[in-house]
């Protein structure tokens, strides 16, 4: 069975950091795009970070621009998120995902972690 499982979230004070890993079972992702993904209560799910699979090109959005890094990792731990800075409004659901077809959409996705960033 093809997984994707993340870790790392939980409760932290606005200003500090948290490191998401995102762990793969069943098939390796090594040679394709991944990507990180937000939900927030009561809001749709949205784009946060990619990288291709050579990790030579990052893409952010505007909102964690400057603050969060997207990386590559090995087969059994292909993506990390290195949140820093973190805002209340950081606040969500956070799932790894990825892109096995180019330009395709993400097609694996997984069960998300609570991040919560108190004031």
């Amino acid at each position: 069975q093809v997984q994707l499982v993340e870790s790392g979230g939980g409760l932290v004070q606005a200003g500090g950091s948290l490191r998401l890993s995102c762990a793969a079972s069943g098939r390796t992702f090594s040679k394709y795009a991944m990507g990180w993904f937000r939900q927030a209560p009561g809001k749709e799910r949205v784009f946060v970070a990619a990288i291709t699979w050579s990790g030579g090109s990052r893409t952010y959005a505007d909102s964690v621009k400057g603050r969060f890094a997207i990386s590559r990792g090995n087969a059994k731990n292909p993506v990390y998120l290195q949140m820093n800075s973190l805002k209340p409004e950081d606040t969500a659901v956070y799932y790894c995902a990825a892109q096995t077809g180019s330009g395709a959409p993400y097609d694996y996705w997984g069960q998300g972690t609570q991040v919560t960033v108190s004031s």
